[in-house]
């Protein structure tokens, strides 16, 4: 995610017209055996933002972007998929592997991300959240979440792919800003597929079935270790 913003703010600013940005990442043992001596991995099912959530699922992938200027993707007659319109990071170095319990970096990210965009909370119509389906990780982001969206916060969909995809690790950010994307051109919400019981303290809906949807804006979050935060807002190209 931060690839991502890094390429798009080296475009607005005039510092390169074209880049190729991603992330990829690929399982190892030793990746296994540092998630599993952190007891991090679930033992049933990946259930972010579930009740009785119980740990992550590992995957392993990779996407690529091209990013381009407008003027240059109108003069080689490209495809254009969705428009980036918002980046914002931030970190709280609170712990080598726990977020911060009430989310400020996370929070942070996001309203720098939607400040970067001009764009408000009752503007983004899905959220794509980070969502690895550990109890501190979810609880974090929900509060987030939470906080930044306030009374709009019943009213824009959230899941996590991670249900489905597991967690990509340095691929993350990358597959789920080609989610939103994909969410942005089909028109539909993306499921977190393994949800059964919504936690409570999330005061947003959690999208369990694809549903349809009229969606200008989708919001991207990448929380990784260290307290490293990014988040990346998009919007449909028309």
């Amino acid at each position: 995610a931060n690839a991502i913003g890094h390429s798009w703010e080296l475009i607005r600013t005039g510092q390169a017209t074209q880049a190729l940005t991603g992330g990829y990442d690929a399982l190892s043992h030793l990746v296994f055996s540092g998630f599993d001596s952190l007891q991090a991995l679930s033992p049933t099912n990946c259930r972010p933002f579930d009740a009785n959530r119980d740990g992550l699922a590992l995957g392993e992938g990779a996407a690529v972007l091209t990013l381009e200027t407008l003027d240059l993707a109108e003069k080689r007659g490209a495809r254009i998929l969705a428009e980036i319109v918002g980046y914002g990071a931030a970190t709280d170095c609170h712990h080598l592997t726990q977020p911060q319990p009430d989310g400020d970096a996370a929070l942070a990210s996001m309203a720098a991300a939607a400040q970067c965009a001009n764009v408000a909370p009752n503007q983004i119509g899905y959220i794509n959240a980070h969502g690895t389906g550990t109890p501190l990780n979810d609880a974090a982001e929900a509060a987030a979440i939470n906080r930044w969206a306030g009374n709009n916060a019943p009213r824009i969909p959230v899941s996590s792919t991670k249900s489905g995809i597991g967690h990509t690790l340095g691929a993350a950010g990358a597959i789920e800003t080609v989610v939103c994307i994909m969410a942005l051109q089909e028109q539909f919400l993306p499921p977190t597929s393994t949800l059964q019981t919504k936690d409570p303290n999330c005061n947003f809906p959690v999208v369990s079935q694809p549903a349809s949807a009229t969606l200008d804006y989708a919001m991207t979050n990448s929380f990784g270790f260290g307290g490293a935060n990014a988040t990346l807002i998009l919007r449909r190209w028309k």
